[in-house]
């Protein structure tokens, strides 16, 4: 893409709305936009100003027909002169270098009419604007500097948000919580880098060279904040995707009941005949800003029928491919040998034991395997243990490890795998310091763990990648 150019998009989502607008952002910005807006004040940088979109004189884009009338009162089109008006608008200029791209900005604001959002875009294309490609106003804030890559990738996540955590997430991100978090590891790699080459190329001189030990001692102390920023992604993942959470259990027992007190609405059919749900119910939901995919299944038990046997297979599958499983039991009943079966072959996964239907009492015969905790007592008629539940699905996810309150997190696998890459680099270059390899050789496991962290900001992204990234957004951002 030509970054020289002026280009265009309907910078809102499509459909009809109250409000639509057009962007249109290069050094022909003003130039485009003036012949077809007729304004009561002229443009200043960061203010918004009322006029009228108009019909350019001698236009010959008009894939708009507009009904000629004798009124103009309460009409959207009103002949003067020689223009014609099509809609009022809010136009707002921000000049450069104090724009989103650091272009000339043009933000036509008219009303949410798709054939009006589109004609506007049309007659920018016959004053020689181009169409934006996905992305290219987020791409052009990158290269001309205004953001990095980590902050640009923070406005998809901040886009695509599902809940308000997730997007006050990715506002740390697009604030630049992560690269100030890197930011003083790759200082000290710098340094260390600096004082190396010092060595090798001034040896005549006194410049003095670091002793192993002293080497060793640096190379830990750039490891150590990139091993506990990697330590953050089990949680960042979890926050930027969400996780899936499998309601299992014997049949009755009140896994339908409580699937819906979680999604509080009546989405799965619960009646008091054993064995109801035959197929996978799912519903997202947020819990604690998370975004939970809870699946409800079939009750597990030696099947009656083929119907029930293929939902009891698809609730061994849903189980699997879990991120978390929620085992559910009657507290009010005796323990039975199908219990345990469940109870063994969960054992080895992250698990929430659910003791339902504790309103009718207890039979005081519940124990559960050394590795796991005690049931959580609960009522999915009463709402009794709800809050305890979410709380401990919560605490599962990670919440209790104080990740939550960090700033600059890894949300990216693209980021996490930078990282490691980073990580493995520093271990060669500690491997190398204890075989006594020349500081020559050194350098280049050092530069090897340097690349990666500037391809987290994009000192050092490849064109390929950058291309991947920025395709995957909307036009018009």
């Amino acid at each position: 893409m030509d970054l020289d150019d002026t280009i265009v998009a309907i910078a809102t989502p499509a459909g009809r709305g109250g409000i639509g607008v057009v962007r249109i952002a290069g050094s022909r910005a003003r130039e485009i936009a003036s012949p077809m807006l007729r304004l009561k004040h002229e443009l200043e940088p960061g203010r918004a100003v009322f006029g009228e979109l108009i019909e350019p004189c001698g236009t010959e884009v008009s894939s708009v027909q507009f009904p000629v009338s004798n009124t103009t009162a309460g009409n959207s089109k009103q002949e003067t002169g020689n223009s014609t008006r099509i809609d009022e608008v809010v136009v707002t200029y921000f000049a450069k270098p104090h724009s989103y791209t650091t272009d000339d900005i043009i933000e036509i604001s008219a009303h949410g009419s798709p054939v009006v959002l589109r004609h506007i875009v049309e007659l920018c294309v016959a004053a020689s604007a181009r169409l934006a490609e996905p992305g290219e106003f987020t791409m052009r804030a990158f290269l001309n500097g205004r953001i990095d890559l980590t902050q640009a990738e923070a406005v998809r996540d901040l886009i695509d948000s599902q809940t308000l955590y997730q997007a006050k997430i990715a506002a740390q991100q697009l604030e630049g919580a992560l690269s100030r978090r890197l930011q003083p590891v790759k200082q000290k790699l710098v340094e260390l880098i600096a004082v190396l080459e010092a060595g090798i190329d001034f040896a005549e001189d006194d410049v003095s060279v670091l002793t192993d030990a002293t080497i060793l001692e640096r190379i830990a102390a750039v490891r150590q904040p990139l091993e506990q920023l990697a330590a953050t992604f089990a949680y960042g993942k979890i926050v930027h995707e969400g996780l899936t959470l499998a309601i299992v259990g014997r049949p009755n027992v009140g896994k339908s009941s409580l699937f819906n007190r979680l999604v509080e609405r009546e989405r799965a059919i619960v009646t008091a005949t054993p064995g109801t749900t035959r197929d996978l119910v799912s519903e997202t939901v947020a819990i604690g800003g998370i975004p939970i995919q809870l699946v409800d299944t079939a009750g597990i038990r030696q099947a009656l029928d083929e119907a029930e046997s293929i939902g009891i297979r698809k609730s061994m599958e849903a189980l699997a491919d879990a991120d978390l499983v929620l085992v559910v039991i009657n507290v009010s009943q005796p323990k039975t040998a199908e219990d345990d079966q469940l109870l063994a072959l969960v054992e080895s996964r992250p698990v929430i034991v659910v003791g339902n239907k504790c309103d009718l009492g207890s039979s005081g015969q519940w124990s559960v395997a050394s590795g796991q905790t005690s049931p959580i007592r609960a009522s999915a008629l009463t709402g009794e243990g709800i809050a305890e539940l979410r709380t401990e699905i919560l605490r599962h996810i990670g919440g209790e490890t104080g990740v939550q309150a960090e700033a600059g997190f890894l949300t990216n696998v693209r980021h996490q795998g930078l990282v490691q890459n980073s990580l493995a680099a520093l271990d060669a270059a500690a491997d190398a310091v204890n075989a006594k390899v020349p500081h020559e050789m050194l350098l280049l496991d050092l530069y090897g763990a340097l690349r990666p962290l500037d391809a987290i900001t994009g000192a050092t992204t490849t064109d390929d990648i950058l291309n991947l990234i920025f395709s995957t957004f909307c036009i018009g951002k």
